[in-house]
């Protein structure tokens, strides 16, 4: 089992505008079926760690159609927000370890993606819990925004590939 953060990012490095809008990311060109693109990664997954800003844009982005996801999410949040119906959301706050270890009983064979929020993602790091990360490059620049993964980490990269205008990079992240 990995514990993945798979995401976009601008050349610059941010995941999101300061509004934290994705509509920069929405216009690019990507074969949804090409190398490292996210129907392939999210059919190994099961079980995905949220923050709040990051579920909020999936609620407003997916507002009228089905819920995106199958698998079980942990949102992690101080505020009361909604469950879109069918969904098996659990909102969580405080320490990554406690909900990780329920994300890893729940994923079984599969495994965890950290979706959004470089702080969240950062926060897994920080408990030597994230073993991956894969950045889908888009060939824009936001000048400033929500930042990558505001972290100190050393990376070993695993693979690389180009699907279409983005540049895809896969990360082992190197423990000490």
């Amino acid at each position: 089992m990995t514990t993945h953060y798979y995401t976009a990012s601008s050349l610059d490095g941010f995941i999101a505008t300061t509004d934290h809008s994705l509509d920069w990311l929405l216009k690019q060109d990507i074969d949804q079926e090409g190398p490292m693109s996210y129907g392939g990664f999210e059919a190994g997954i099961g079980a995905l760690a949220m923050g709040a800003s990051t579920f909020e844009w999936v609620l407003r982005n997916e507002a009228g159609s089905a819920w995106p996801y199958s698998q079980p999410i942990w949102v992690f949040t101080h505020r009361e927000l909604p469950i879109p119906e069918g969904a098996d959301v659990r909102f969580v706050q405080g320490d990554v370890a406690s909900a990780h270890r329920e994300m890893t009983t729940a994923a079984g064979a599969k495994d965890i993606w950290i979706v959004g929020g470089g702080d969240l993602v950062g926060q897994f790091a920080d408990a030597d819990l994230l073993d991956e990360v894969w950045v889908q490059y888009a060939p824009v620049t936001l000048g400033t925004g929500q930042p990558l993964l505001p972290r100190v980490l050393d990376l070993e990269l695993l693979d690389v590939a180009r699907n279409r205008n983005f540049l895809c990079g896969r990360y082992r992240l190197q423990k000490d």
